[in-house]
């Protein structure tokens, strides 16, 4: 059982360990988490297709992807641009513009996307309409930038603001409005409409099949950490003691006298 406290094997055994733990406490959850928020969005998203839209202020938490009604004015100054965003597998930019509904609370409303010019600039696009309007969009939970970087104007693209994430906190940082949190995003049809973003696919993804795969995997690491032990543990084992090999310390002149003698009784017979 020495052979256990060997560097080399405490390493490999600390190494196993490691991974296993990771497997089964980190990598493996993590999939099971995206796998469980890919299923209440699938839920949620097919939900929708069949809930009549309701005004806004009827809907409380977890209400997200739900279809609502809002009429109020959009406040075109206080329009933003997401930007590095994808859409259909292709670059966008996706248009926030903040609405004040009729009772006074202001809302972000993603008003769909548009694509970069031939200079990967934002181009020209159409703005939202004046006066009172009537729209129906879908409720979403807000963005987070990772780096929470703050809105900033870029002269490129004609001194435009432009957000890294579709979050409302940001834009009514920027613009000074008391935007509410959260955004709706406006369905096809809708007043002020630019290009509608599509719903997400409604397939449950590769998330489950991952998180079991990293149970397998540590799994399979300490089976095999525990076979190899058990195989050492046996005589024999390729880490056990190496035995003296006799023939390695005769002399040479032994081993010739030795070959001589073969070769004379060969000649006799």
């Amino acid at each position: 059982m020495r052979f256990l406290l060997r560097p080399g094997w405490v390493a490999t055994t600390v190494l196993v360990v490691l991974f296993a733990t990771a497997s089964y406490t980190l990598l493996a959850p993590w999939q099971f988490r995206r796998h469980h928020e890919r299923s209440s969005t699938n839920a949620a998203v097919q939900a929708s297709f069949t809930a009549a839209p309701v005004p806004l202020d009827r809907l409380g938490p977890g209400s997200e992807w739900r279809l609502a009604t809002l009429i109020g004015s959009y406040v075109p100054e206080g329009e933003a641009i997401a930007r590095l965003r994808t859409v259909e597998g292709e670059p966008a930019y996706e248009v926030l513009t903040p609405f004040r509904l009729t009772g006074g609370e202001v809302v972000l409303v993603d008003r769909g996307f548009v694509r970069p010019n031939e200079v990967t600039q934002v181009g020209d696009y159409p703005g939202p309409p004046a006066g009172q309007v009537s729209v129906v969009a879908r409720v979403r939970a807000d963005e987070t930038d990772p780096e929470h970087r703050a809105a900033f104007s870029d002269q490129t693209n004609g001194g435009r603001r432009q957000v890294y994430a579709v979050d409302s906190r940001t834009v009514a940082r920027a613009t000074g409005l008391p935007i509410r949190p959260g955004y709706v995003q406006l369905e096809a049809g809708s007043p002020g409409v630019l290009g509608a973003l599509p719903l997400p696919e409604l397939d449950a993804g590769p998330f489950l099949s991952y998180a079991l795969q990293w149970l397998a995997f540590g799994t399979m690491a300490l089976l095999g950490l525990a076979y190899f032990t058990w195989r050492e543990i046996k005589p024999g084992g390729v880490l056990a003691e190496p035995r003296p090999d006799r023939s390695r310390r005769r002399s040479v002149a032994a081993q010739i006298a030795e070959e001589e003698a073969a070769e004379r009784a060969a000649h006799r017979v």
